[in-house]
């Protein structure tokens, strides 16, 4: 997805074949996997050493739950690009998760080239945004 070098992306998921499957999409993306989570408490530690570009963060979760994580990684790393996965399109979690700072939402069951081509939309608005906002910072 980066032209000079490839995404890094940290994959947060209790299910080891939810793990394998996004592990396989982000291969076929071109994206390095840095690290892969089994609870919400791995996800954040994670993230605070991995700093990836990309969080693929499931929302149901043990020890921590996925919101919770979201919630503490967007406090300390306000500028994070997560994407949330979940088998359930509940409107409220996924409110939620947007209002915590979710970039997206993304079902576990959508199809392969769907789930490609929505991670792609998602990061392109991202970096959209972050140039418009670090534009904005500037005036």
């Amino acid at each position: 997805m980066k032209e000079a070098q490839k995404l890094r992306v940290v994959i947060a998921d209790d299910e080891e074949h939810i793990r394998e499957l996004f592990d396989m999409v982000m291969m076929k993306m071109n994206c390095l996997v840095v690290g892969e989570a089994r609870n919400g408490q791995e996800a954040v530690d994670l993230f605070e050493q991995q700093q990836p570009d990309l969080l693929l963060l499931d929302l149901n979760m043990p020890i921590k739950s996925g919101d919770e994580a979201l919630e503490e990684i967007m406090h300390m790393f306000p500028q994070a690009f997560v994407i949330i996965l979940s088998s359930v399109a509940d409107v409220e979690s996924v409110e939620r998760c947007v209002r915590l700072g979710a970039s997206n939402y993304l079902r576990k069951d959508t199809p392969l080239k769907d789930m490609i081509r929505i991670i792609k939309e998602s990061w392109m608005a991202f970096q959209k945004e972050r140039a418009t906002s670090h534009v904005e910072q500037k005036i």
